[in-house]
This record gives structure tokens, sequence and C-alpha cells, in this order.
């Protein structure tokens, strides 16, 4: 585990019980927190992958959206990472 990263395992959740969790994160997440890092597959298909682009894109908490290269995770950026 990476210290400032938040992750979560979103497989098996349909879209109403990832927002929840992921709203649950966001609240949590405290000012050591830069990243939430939400892992949901894609063999599946992309429902929940395109769920949480276009959910938390806009979000006041959230810097940007990124996906992983695999397709199988997405990574809230709460803020940028610097030593």
């Amino acid at each position: 585990m990476e210290p400032g990263i938040i992750r979560a395992d979103l497989h098996g959740k349909n879209k109403y019980q990832a927002k929840v969790t992921v709203d649950a994160l966001l609240r949590r997440a405290g000012a050591g927190t830069y990243r939430i890092l939400l892992i949901h597959g894609c063999h599946g298909g992309t429902s929940l992958r395109d769920f949480l682009l276009e959910t938390y894109a806009a979000h006041p908490r959230v810097k940007r959206v990124c996906l992983r290269p695999d397709g199988g995770a997405t990574e809230l950026v709460l803020r940028e990472y610097t030593k």
C-alpha cells in the first residue's frame, strides 16, 4: 500500500452502490490523501467505468479523473503529489 492513496474494489457493485462507496471515501479523505484508486474491472462491461468518469469529473474535491491504461481501474486525483 502506498501512503496517500485509498484503494476501493467496486467489483460486483451497481452504480448506486459504487456512488455510495465513493462518496463516503471522498468525505473521509483527509489532507494526506491525494488519490483514490477505484478498481472496477472492464471484462464485465464499461458502464461502471463510464459512470465514474461522468459523475466525478466535475466533483468539487476531484482535480481530475484518470483511467488506468489497462482500463480496469479509475483514479480520482484530489491533489498533486509533491515530495
